[in-house]
């Protein structure tokens, strides 16, 4: 392996651990640091969760602006690297302050943080488009793609699963400490975006782009966004797929903590439950390459969403007994596992489908479609989680007891049914419409270099 490869591998991964961890944080506790831990009213909470699937959906909708502004920008330092660093240091500063007690209450609480909560929606996508959309210009051999992007989903996920493992412990140990729970998440938080800040230098001072394999674009207007999008049937299949899966993932990840409170009975099983689960979806990425050579991206899917399927029936089927819990949660995570990383490079495929296709290449607009996937998918499932906890009476409850049976299958319902709906309906849109297979791939890059768009060597 040469050694630009290497240096890319590890300085994009490591990136991405602390990056994790804070969206980690913001996207599955933050409704819960609201209930839980502020104990904010229901009558208050449905604004809250309103803002924030309308924050979202907004923000969302931003996005592929964001890909045109990064896919225009020209500096000596490239493209990507200024909103890299311009995102991960808004970004850290508005999470610690979404974390921090102001003492609001009523109207001025709702106001400043649906205020704070769409301004970190706006800077966290200003890193994540520039973050991602860097990764097709630092390889084109689809192998090569692979090794980067397996690194980078495993640190990814050593940042999601440190926090979700990390947090009961570690905030209840700063909460004794400082003498509220409030400043523990806060002190907690603040530990997070240090650590995002220190893996984003690395990535914006290690990776070396091939700058000079591509010819120099004309900027990119609005309309050509519109057409880099819409005219991409593939990279539309693949956001389709990408939505409901991500919908489904972020749906039941996000009851996670509810579920072991509140129907398991035991808070403290969760981070045990969390480090099983970050081990074996770790380990199934660092395997991916080792599959990848063997099977076809095609059959790594199906045999996938198989044990996602699997997982989920014996999850909702189950007692309350860690041994069958535990079971099926290994067999879920493994498999979406492999369907993160294929989810990555069928977006990442589409950027070479569009420049074929379309005569234009547009990193950074194919990938502002991923956080805007992400932010659809997390919105629909904070509505999600957020109603349910409402509406089944966890937001109201003072202890675990006082939850109904009727209440705990609503929870157990919306985070194991819905979600599962999701994901195979997404297999199946990549299944029937997704047609870009390594000999396609090969095809488009030699059509590429004759028509000198791509240079490789």
């Amino acid at each position: 392996m040469e050694t630009t490869t290497k240096r890319n591998i590890y300085a994009f991964g490591l990136g991405t651990v602390g990056r994790d961890m804070v969206y980690t944080m913001v996207s599955m506790y933050l409704i819960f640091y609201l209930t839980d831990i502020l104990g904010t009213p229901s009558a208050i909470l449905w604004w809250i969760n309103g803002i924030i699937m309308l924050s979202r959906i907004f923000d969302a909708l931003n996005d592929p602006v964001m890909g045109v502004i990064v896919d225009n920008t020209k500096t000596k330092y490239g493209k990507f690297k200024p909103w890299i660093s311009f995102g991960a240091l808004a970004s850290g500063m508005i999470t610690v302050l979404l974390f921090t007690d102001f003492g609001l209450t009523g109207t001025a609480f709702v106001v400043v943080f649906g205020l704070l909560y769409l301004l970190w929606g706006m800077a966290f996508t200003t890193n994540d488009i520039s973050y991602w959309s860097m990764l097709p210009a630092l390889s084109m051999d689809q192998k090569e793609r692979e090794k980067i992007g397996s690194f980078a989903k495993i640190c990814a996920n050593i940042g999601l699963f440190t926090v979700v493992a990390g947090l009961v412990p570690l905030t209840t140990a700063l909460g004794n400490r400082l003498g509220s729970m409030t400043r523990g998440y806060t002190v907690f938080t603040m530990a997070l975006v240090a650590i995002m800040w220190v893996g984003q230098a690395i990535t914006v001072f290690g990776v070396k782009e091939k700058r000079d394999a591509f010819k120099q674009e004309t900027p990119t207007t609005l309309k050509g966004m519109l057409r880099a999008i819409v005219d991409n049937d593939q990279l539309l299949f693949t956001a389709i797929s990408m939505s409901l899966f991500m919908i489904g993932y972020v749906t039941t990840t996000s009851f996670g903590l509810y579920f072991f409170k509140y129907a398991y009975g035991d808070e403290g099983m969760y981070s045990i439950f969390a480090v099983i689960l970050g081990v074996s979806q770790i380990g199934a990425l660092a395997v991916f390459p080792l599959f990848s050579k063997a099977f076809s991206r095609k059959s790594l899917y199906s045999a996938a969403t198989a044990l996602v399927v699997l997982g989920y029936l014996i999850f909702f089927f189950s007692p309350m007994n860690m041994l069958f819990i535990g079971t099926a949660g290994i067999l879920m995570f493994l498999g979406q596992a492999f369907i993160q990383i294929l989810m990555l490079m069928f977006l990442a495929d589409t950027v070479e489908y569009g420049q074929w296709k379309l005569g234009k290449r547009n990193e950074s607009v194919t990938f502002s479609l991923q956080p805007f996937i992400n932010k659809m998918g997390g919105a629909i499932a904070s509505g999600i989680v957020g109603a349910t906890v409402i509406v089944s009476g966890i937001n109201d409850a003072l202890t675990p007891a006082d939850v109904t049976a009727q209440g705990l299958w609503l929870m157990k319902s919306a985070m194991l049914i819905l979600p599962l709906v999701f994901i195979v309906a997404g297999y199946l849109i990549y299944r029937y419409k997704y047609r870009i297979d390594p000999a396609m791939y090969r095809q488009m890059l030699e059509d590429l270099q004759q028509r000198g768009d791509l240079r490789l060597g």
